[in-house]
């Protein structure tokens, strides 16, 4: 296996909206995050991951870009940009940004002149069609409810939105397309960014014909009508070829429809496609045939399979990634773990299998002190299109809107999107404004000035498990085999390789169990546990983690 330094990096999410504002108008920013570089830096991790900050209408929080060359003067402008880049390698961490290529805001250039005619020289940058019957060309849903086709009376035409109606689709087919964002690419590594992130890479390129689907299972019309188009593999060979090749840039790429049969092609090195890629096995977990808000119950056993099946997959020439949450689900001790009576062992719990487990780890910002899910009285209290679309949805249906609302508590985007708990002032400490989202008011008890000089905290139980794994690169670069599988409660397995040998134990559970050894004979010393309490080293009490190292 090559050894690199992206893969034995720890990267933290930045949510910029949400981080730190700076310039008291309720919004984060690029100097609030300037502000908390040492605090990032005391982590231990190698790099920042930082989401759209470009210029944006903000329909989908700056996923919706209408110009991919300047900043936007929220979160500072282009000249402050510069001066956090500088600030980030100053402080030996490196840079990866996010970029949208699947779709543009409607409010850039591009289509602004693409709606004018069917003539204008930006038309065939995206996907327009005509329809016989007054009916939308197909009957695609979008990712964020209704149907994926927008009528526009200029020109009496469709255009393709997978997301929402102000997020129309770039057409990949047209080489314009392709080498506009491949300048765009240019422009940032230039400017010495180290890489990127690629949202919902899977997209960009469409089946050859736009036909109906006859499925009714979301994740299922994914797969065979959005994800993984004929044109993928070529698209990105070239982009890494032509652009990223050439700097040297480390790319990590959002999946939808990426699964085990197809994941490892976007990925295997011989393939020169991308470093690493964000597949939703786990991440989908607990959702139904509806979607996300169908929500049905987490087993622990689809789980580690997720797990399981990926590092086969991957394990002989392709990379993956290790996350359990970012700024598009659950915060992760709220979905994994029991946010009430065991939060802080079970967020610890999860921070042991996240810098245990083989590939690039990501931490999402206010995990590493255990943020939880938020839970508002009220859907005018939450911000995200995806949370009220499906709302306004659910409600045209004939929903019970009080038992929907629990749904929107537990699994809508703005649980991970509300503002960073920094201490116990006034907004958390995030903001001296009116945050543009609520704070959850836990903050006056989970924050992090309340951490940093507590030795047992999640956040120096984050610190301490980061330089572990630094420290012990058999878990980077190690043997994976799970054990005793059928456990419905523990996640037992082993990391091993010419240096180590260590066995890793995980009670996903309120009640105390004892593990049944099943490496019997074999000498293991415990070396690191996320309880101060001491117990048999196969003894695990609720929501403890435990490694435990063979003895030379």
């Amino acid at each position: 296996m090559t050894k690199t330094w992206w893969k034995e990096s720890v990267i933290y999410q930045i949510y910029p909206k949400s981080y730190n504002d700076a310039t008291g108008n309720g919004v984060g920013d690029l100097l609030g995050i300037i502000q908390k570089l040492d605090y990032i830096k005391s982590l231990g991790v190698d790099m920042i991951w930082l989401c759209p900050i470009y210029e944006s209408p903000d329909k989908d929080n700056g996923y919706d870009i209408s110009d991919y060359k300047n900043i936007s003067e929220k979160y500072g402008g282009n000249d402050v940009f510069e001066e956090f880049l500088t600030a980030v390698h100053e402080k030996g961490m490196k840079l990866m940004m996010d970029l949208v290529l699947n779709h543009t805001s409607d409010q850039h250039y591009w289509f602004k002149e693409s709606r004018k005619s069917k003539t204008n020289k930006y038309r065939d940058y995206y996907f327009w069609k005509t329809s016989a019957n007054g009916e939308p060309p197909t009957n695609w849903p979008s990712f964020f409810s209704g149907n994926a086709w927008q009528y526009d009376e200029t020109t009496k035409e469709y255009y393709l939105h997978l997301f929402t109606k102000e997020q129309p689709d770039l057409n990949w087919e047209n080489p314009e397309v392709r080498k506009e964002l491949h300048d765009i690419m240019e422009y940032w590594l230039k400017k010495g960014v180290d890489g990127f992130r690629f949202d919902v890479v899977s997209l960009i390129s469409k089946g050859e014909n736009f036909s109906n689907t006859e499925l009714d299972d979301f994740n299922d019309i994914i797969n065979k009508h959005y994800a993984n188009g004929p044109k993928v593999h070529q698209y990105l060979r070239e982009l890494n070829a032509n652009v990223l090749s050439k700097y040297g840039a480390v790319t990590v790429g959002e999946g939808p429809g990426i699964d085990l049969e197809n994941g490892p092609l976007y990925v295997d090195e011989d393939r020169e496609e991308l470093n690493m890629i964000f597949h939703f096995g786990h991440m989908f977990i607990d959702a139904g045939a509806g979607g996300k808000y169908d929500i049905v119950p987490f087993d622990l056993l689809d789980f580690k399979k997720v797990f399981n099946d990926w590092d086969t997959h991957l394990r002989d020439k392709g990379w993956g990634s290790i996350f359990l949450g970012n700024h598009d689900f659950s915060r992760m001790v709220s979905r994994f773990g029991n946010d009430g009576e065991f939060r802080m062992a079970s967020a610890k719990l999860l921070a042991t299998l996240l810098f245990t487990m083989r590939g690039t780890v990501f931490v999402y910002q206010g995990d590493e002190i255990g943020m939880t899910n938020v839970a508002f009285p009220s859907i005018e209290d939450y911000n995200d299109v995806e949370t009220i679309n499906s709302w306004n949805e659910a409600e045209h249906n004939g929903e019970d809107m009080d038992e929907f609302l629990k749904k929107v508590h537990t699994t809508s985007r703005d649980n991970a999107r509300t503002p960073m708990q920094w201490n116990t002032t006034k907004n958390a400490g995030f903001s001296a404004a009116t945050p543009w989202l609520k704070v959850n008011p836990n903050y006056t008890t989970i924050n992090v000035a309340e951490q940093e000089n507590d030795p047992d905290s999640i956040l120096n139980y984050y610190r301490s498990m980061i330089a572990f794994r630094k420290k012990h690169l058999t878990f980077v670069y190690g043997n994976y085999e799970c054990l005793d599988f059928e456990n419905e409660h523990i996640y037992a397995f082993r990391r091993w390789d010419d240096n180590a040998d260590f066995l890793v134990l995980l009670n996903f559970s309120d009640k105390e169990l004892r593990w049944k050894n099943h490496l019997a004979g074999r000498d293991y010393e415990l070396v690191k546990s996320n309880l101060t309490t001491n117990t048999p080293d196969a003894t695990l009490k609720p929501w403890q983690a435990k490694i435990l190292k063979l003895k030379s």
